[in-house]
């Protein structure tokens, strides 16, 4: 008798948050490689993508593609190419009139990323944003990550 051997399948929702979750893991390292930088590169875009192919994707799912895009070109040394994703973040987040705390991300994306390409002045312009949208949010929990998020940008 024949057996028949089945491959896992995956949804693209799955492979999103897999991809979005192992950017994570390679994140929080102090000391990534050059290979886990670039693994962490495609993931995260792996993951945008997957994302953008789910159906029911929301504005706030893309901006917390776009986020992480920029953090981890922002942690790369891709000082351009993070402001081009945190950009794309504030525009996805302002126009969709999203949380404050996904606001205040948005702009904390930028402010890091004016930081790395070494514009003080637009990345103060741009702490100051992020810190008026943070004092908006209820939740203590997220705004302290986002004020400990934006006072590392200041140090």
């Amino acid at each position: 008798m024949e057996e028949i051997i089945q491959k896992p399948s995956f949804t693209h929702r799955e492979i999103a948050v897999t991809c979005f979750n192992k950017v994570w893991d390679l994140l929080v390292l102090e000391n990534r490689t050059e290979k886990e930088s670039e693994e962490m590169v495609h993931l995260c875009h792996s993951s945008f993508w997957h994302w953008t192919m789910v159906q029911e994707h929301t504005p706030t799912n893309l901006s917390i593609g776009y986020w992480q895009l920029s953090r981890v070109y922002a942690v790369t040394g891709k000082g351009e190419t993070a402001l081009h994703y945190a950009e794309k973040c504030i525009e996805i987040s302002t126009n969709a009139e999203l949380k404050p705390f996904y606001i205040a991300y948005a702009h904390e994306a930028a402010a890091r990323a004016y930081k790395g390409l070494g514009e003080a002045v637009k990345c103060q312009e741009s702490l100051e944003t992020a810190f008026h949208f943070t004092s908006q949010v209820v939740d203590d929990e997220s705004k302290g990550w986002l004020t400990k998020d934006l006072e590392n940008i200041q140090s």
